[in-house]
């Protein structure tokens, strides 16, 4: 913002709640189970309890630094405000030595990967629909609080170790909607964005565009095709392929085998007008529905001495109840093992 002498002010950085700051003191690192563009992921112990410690590389030049210090923030700032028992659950945070966000651990692994040594046999239908659900109640908390994830796919959502429940991870991308003016286009991995991102005209490097929170529900529609499926989206192109034929030719995966119902939600989810999709409430009641048809509840028995509250209602998601995806290419390890081998090494120590 340009002041009355002429000159820019620099807006106030912003700080980390001191309540989410950890000390590395306590903090150990183990093995590596994950690595990204921008960090990689540990597996490590924080006060006694498991977590999954993310270390956010700076990056080697002044802007860059500076750009990834803004997301890191952003995603501390939000994994801070939100909570949901299908969000990854947040533990606390540092920015020195170096950036670092700590969260629980789930060693069920990522859903690409689940879906991958599956095939080519497919997900269940009730157990993909609970999948979905629990995405589609993650995506609508993140929503009732006015953010934007921006990076829905598989490789962000995390399955907890008994495999029955997936969590959404990965806010780094994740803007408030008010913010959307000044976003940039180049976001998120094309085979799951939403054509509004990129379809105007290839926008310039850095250009701004203004879209809302329908990109993820568009994205959300992708995942849940391949849930159903479990085959790639827009199989046999590259991702800038898929990219163009969603944007310039309206091409969709093929839903046609699909019941009615379920390609249905699809259809709507992956409109080409983003003010026809559903909303993410909608979303959940429509899964909800679909799963009741498919497997309706047992009716309560007045003989027994207890009964559940939920007894009446259409039936939970097999997958709803609870940073990264543990042990991608290592194998599981035993209970326990990690303790007998000592490999957790002090945070404070390796910085």
């Amino acid at each position: 913002m340009e002041t009355s002498n002429g000159f820019f002010a620099v807006e106030e950085e912003p700080c980390l709640d001191p309540k989410w700051l950890i000390d590395p003191k306590l903090l150990f690192v183990g093995p590596k189970i994950g690595e990204g563009a921008y960090a990689k992921v540990y597996e490590g112990k924080y006060k006694n309890q498991n977590v999954a410690v993310k270390v956010v590389h700076k990056g080697d030049h002044p802007d860059e630094v500076a750009k990834r210090e803004a997301r890191f923030m952003r995603e501390v700032t939000l994994l801070a405000r939100v909570q949901h028992k299908n969000l990854v659950k947040f533990i606390g945070a540092c920015k020195e030595p170096v950036m670092v966000v700590v969260t629980e651990l789930l060693l069920g692994g990522s859903l690409r990967k689940y879906l991958i040594n599956m095939r080519p046999r497919s997900l269940e239908p009730r157990v993909a629909v609970g999948y979905a659900l629990d995405i589609a109640r993650a995506m609508e908390c993140l929503h009732s609080h006015g953010i934007i994830h921006r990076d829905l796919k598989p490789d962000n959502l995390i399955l907890t170790a008994d495999q029955r429940t997936v969590k959404l991870v990965d806010l780094g991308l994740a803007r408030e909607e008010t913010l959307t003016e000044m976003m940039t286009a180049e976001t998120g991995t094309y085979r799951w964005m939403a054509p509004e991102l990129y379809s105007t005209v290839t926008l310039r490097h850095g250009e701004k565009k203004h879209y809302n929170h329908k990109v993820d529900v568009y994205s959300f529609a992708i995942v849940l095709w391949e849930l159903l499926q479990n085959r790639l989206p827009f199989e046999g192109m590259s991702n800038l392929q898929a990219a163009y034929a969603a944007a310039f030719k309206n091409v969709r995966p093929n839903a046609d085998d699909l019941p009615k119902e379920l390609a249905s939600i699809l259809t709507s989810c992956w409109n080409e007008d983003p003010n026809s999709r559903p909303n993410f409430s909608q979303i959940v009641q429509m899964l909800l529905y679909y799963l009741s048809v498919i497997s309706p509840p047992e009716p309560v028995v007045p003989s027994r001495t207890f009964s559940s509250e939920n007894a009446i209602l259409p039936p939970e998601s097999p997958c709803t109840s609870s940073l990264m995806a543990a042990r991608d290419e290592m194998g599981d390890t035993p209970k326990g093992e990690n303790e007998q081998r000592g490999f957790f090494f002090c945070f404070s120590q390796c910085y």
